[in-house]
Formats: C-alpha cells, sequence, structure tokens
C-alpha cells in the first residue's frame, strides 16, 4: 500500500530541494515506504517526467498517485460511467454494427476528444469488429493550430486524415459582423465531411453531441423556430448516403469536462464560433444551468421526456390522426355505475 508523508515536515535543506524542483511543500506525494532525501529522489524522477508539471495546478490538496496514469476512485467511476453510458447509447440505438467503418468527427474540443477516446476503448472490448477513422476538417481559421491534432493522433497509432476546406473565408464573406456564423458554419462543414465520409467508404459519421446539447437543441427550436424537434441519437442524412452517429447522446457535459480536465487533452478553441457573444444556445444553456441548479436531476429529466413521446397527447396533426377520433361503441364502460352496485 503506498504511503503518504507530507513534504511540510522536512527539514530547511529539503524545503530548498523542493523549491529547485518547483514542487510544493504542502502537496501530499504517496510512495512505498521511503523517507528522508530517498523519497525526494523519487519525487523528482516525477517532476523530470512532467508527471508533476502537469497537475501541480490543480493538486495542493490531492495525493499524486504512487504509479504512473492511476485514477482516483473518483476518476475510475467517471471514466467507468462514460464508457458504460456511450455504451448504452450505441446500444439502444443501434450506432455500430459489425464491420462498420466509423469516421470519428473530431473538432479539437473536449467533447469530440472524449469521444474518440471511448470509442477506441470500446473497439477493444465490443463484441463486434469495427473500425475507427479519426477525421479533422481544417476550415482555414486564422491562427489554427494545425499541428496539434496530428500529433495527438500519431500518440494513438489511429488512423486520421485532415480535411482541408476555405469555409472561414465564405462564412465571412456571407454572414455580417457581429451576426452569429454557429449555422452557415456547421451547413458547410457538415457537407464536407459527408462527401469525405462517402469518399472513404465510412458507414457511420460519428459526432461528440451531448445530453446537454440535445436538450439544449430542443429548447432552441421550441423557443426559436416554434417546432417540437432536436438532435437525435442517430440520424439518416437527407441524401441516404450518411448515417450519422452520437454516442455521447446519455453522457452530461459536467462529466465529460472533467473527463477532458483529467485526461489533459490538448483543447483547440474555436475562434470563430465560440467567442461570439449571446448567441441563442448560450441563453437556453444559463437557462437549463439555472433550472439544473434549483432543481438537481430537471436536464436528466427532460432528456427522458425526449424519450417518452406521446404523439395523441400533443397536437401534431401530422403525428396523430385526430380527425378520425370517434366513440368506440364496443368499449366497455371505464368507470362502474357505484349507485346500482
Amino acid at each position: 500500500m503506498a504511503l503518504s508523508r507530507s513534504i511540510g515536515s522536512t527539514s530547511l535543506r529539503n524545503r530548498r530541494f523542493l523549491e529547485q524542483i518547483a514542487l510544493s511543500p504542502q502537496l501530499l506525494i504517496p510512495l512505498q515506504s521511503l523517507v528522508g532525501l530517498a523519497r525526494l529522489i523519487v519525487a523528482k524522477a516525477f517532476a523530470r517526467a512532467g508527471f508533476m508539471r502537469k497537475i501541480l495546478g490543480f493538486c495542493h490538496t490531492s495525493r499524486i498517485p504512487s504509479a504512473m496514469g492511476t485514477l482516483s476512485v473518483n476518476q475510475n467511476k467517471l471514466q467507468k460511467r462514460l464508457r458504460r453510458l456511450a455504451g448504452e447509447a450505441i446500444t439502444d440505438y443501434n450506432m455500430i454494427e459489425d464491420g462498420d467503418k466509423v469516421m470519428v468527427c473530431l473538432s479539437g474540443g473536449k467533447d469530440s476528444y472524449t469521444m474518440l477516446d471511448v470509442l477506441l476503448h470500446l473497439q477493444k472490448v465490443a463484441p463486434i469488429q469495427f473500425e475507427i477513422v479519426a477525421v479533422n476538417m481544417d476550415q482555414k481559421q486564422p491562427g489554427f493550430p494545425e499541428h496539434v491534432l496530428p500529433a495527438y493522433l500519431k500518440t494513438l497509432g489511429v488512423e486520421y486524415h485532415i480535411v482541408e476546406k476555405d469555409t472561414y473565408s465564405v462564412v465571412k464573406e456571407l454572414i455580417p459582423e457581429g451576426k452569429t456564423t454557429c449555422s452557415l458554419c456547421s451547413r458547410l462543414r457538415r457537407g464536407t465531411l459527408y462527401t469525405f465520409a462517402d469518399e472513404i467508404g465510412a458507414t457511420k459519421m460519428a459526432l461528440g453531441h451531448h445530453r446537454d446539447d440535445m436538450v439544449e437543441t430542443f429548447f432552441l427550436n421550441m423557443f426559436f423556430n416554434g417546432s417540437l424537434k432536436g438532435m437525435p441519437p442517430k440520424l439518416r442524412a437527407d441524401d441516404g448516403r450518411n448515417v450519422v452517429i452520437r454516442p455521447l447522446a446519455y453522457c452530461s457535459e459536467k462529466d465529460i469536462q472533467a473527463y477532458s480536465d483529467m485526461r489533459e487533452f490538448p483543447i483547440i478553441p474555436c475562434n470563430l464560433c465560440g467567442s461570439q457573444e449571446n448567441l441563442q444556445r448560450q441563453v437556453v444553456k444559463e437557462m437549463l444551468i439555472d433550472w439544473e441548479r434549483k432543481h438537481p436531476g430537471r436536464t436528466e429529466s427532460i432528456f427522458r421526456a425526449m424519450q417518452n413521446v406521446a404523439p395523441s397527447q400533443l397536437a401534431d396533426r401530422n403525428l396523430f390522426d385526430f380527425t378520425s377520433l370517434k366513440i368506440d361503441e364496443t368499449a366497455a364502460p371505464r368507470f362502474l355505475d357505484v349507485v346500482n352496485i
């Protein structure tokens, strides 16, 4: 069992040693039964390996794992929960089938990184065989760090493609300054990715949208478009040649953010749309956050409602034949005549 010892009780000489290797005297380091200078030498080895440097920013009240890559109990639960929920969503909606070639769309954000990480794990343990191909679209935004994703994907050993398409110039030309660019940008990106998926023979196109995205989209359409529709876990494109899947459909954004922080993915911010203020989606997001704070579990309840639709209890004549509703003369009385019993 690893033994935790406080560096705060070290001598002045050792304190100076700690300062030289940039360790906090308040930090608790679990190591095997080492004491004194031996323990500090091992700590220095952690620092040289880059392990300490990466987590010093938030671990002043935490313990460093006694071995590289070891997860805490909560981290392990988080990882298992995300994998389990993704597996359930994939199973419930038959998202991935034996022999599928899944094109995993990477934006460089927390959601798509988490999706790829989870799918790579499921690929190893699933009872079926399927391929994974990672694809990123370089939209030629100024300052886009082109090297980040290729470097990361090479470390994973996963097949990947970078699709270059200057949609940035198109968006800037067509959308007036200060107006929301998200809608046009997403349409252009989606069209390009659909075409590329067809070119490489991908049978499924995986997007990183999560449960909160789906609930937000539901309210966006309700509030601003007057329609009761959302973002389905599985969708066949209008051209009929592409099937879109969302493996993180059951996962919360909070869990994904925590997992992304834990894994320290090389996040690439979106300078085109991510920095826009007063987006309709942001307004809805803040509304849901406020609801969740006041009534914990409400977002999950709304999502469950989206899975439990009763067309006869709404008002869409295309979903339910209201005009043909008549009394069923053969039906038994629903209520007993208690007066004559």
